[in-house]
């Protein structure tokens, strides 16, 4: 049975989930099944409980560490565009797992999970979250997001919750050919961008304007 923790209470409730459901299709998300995901996934467990009662506004909040979990509305956005061109997905590579929320909704999705996250409190408390909410398809690494990682190459889709100011070469060379990147870019001004690998190259896709967490290199 499920704990009262986990199945939210008041601002938690399933009901208030099913509210971020309809806003969510209101803003144009059309995959059924990443919705039923992302209502039946409780947000709130993944943020201090003092912040709890606000997991379902479209609102990105912090996690500490300077770090924020990003708003519903773009989690949705970005998976469903990873999910768009490639609808049965193999492996995925996460670059920065943050609290692990975008990594539960991508675990329920997609056959595995390989996520890495360079700041190490971060790392250890989203893999004990999402150990607690039976995701075991995932793989963790503590580690530099920039290296990607190689050992599990080539990857069916990679997804980046912070932005770059340029994508690094080496996760363009660890997306299989016709997988697909999705990733916020640039600095200051940052668009939402969809790489897909052809047999020649990468076709880029800019999307709509975004604002998240500058993409840093080494570990903490």
């Amino acid at each position: 049975m499920m704990s009262l923790s986990v199945q939210g209470m008041g601002m938690t409730s399933l009901r208030t989930r099913e509210r971020m459901i309809k806003r969510l299709s209101e803003q144009g998300i059309k995959n059924k099944r990443l919705l039923e995901v992302m209502r039946d996934t409780p947000r709130h467990i993944f943020m201090d409980e003092a912040l709890s009662s606000r997991a379902y506004e479209d609102t990105s909040l912090p996690i500490g560490y300077n770090q924020t979990i990003s708003q519903p509305y773009i989690v949705a956005k970005m998976t469903e565009l990873l999910l768009e061109t490639h609808p049965l997905v193999g492996k995925v590579l996460e670059i920065g797992t943050g609290c692990g929320y975008q990594t539960a909704i991508l675990a329920q999705l997609v056959d595995h999970v390989y996520s890495i996250e360079r700041i190490l409190p971060l790392h250890k408390k989203a893999q004990q979250d999402l150990w607690d909410l039976k995701h075991k398809n995932i793989s963790y690494l503590y580690g530099d997001g920039h290296l990607g990682w190689p050992d599990y190459a080539p990857y069916d889709a990679i997804i980046a919750t912070a932005a770059p100011v340029e994508i690094p070469p080496q996760l363009l060379q660890q997306l299989a050919i016709g997988g697909v990147m999705v990733l916020p870019l640039g600095a200051g001004q940052q668009n939402l961008q969809r790489i897909t690998r052809t047999e020649t190259g990468f076709d880029i896709e800019k999307l709509e304007a975004v604002t998240f967490v500058p993409f840093l290199t080494g570990k903490e």
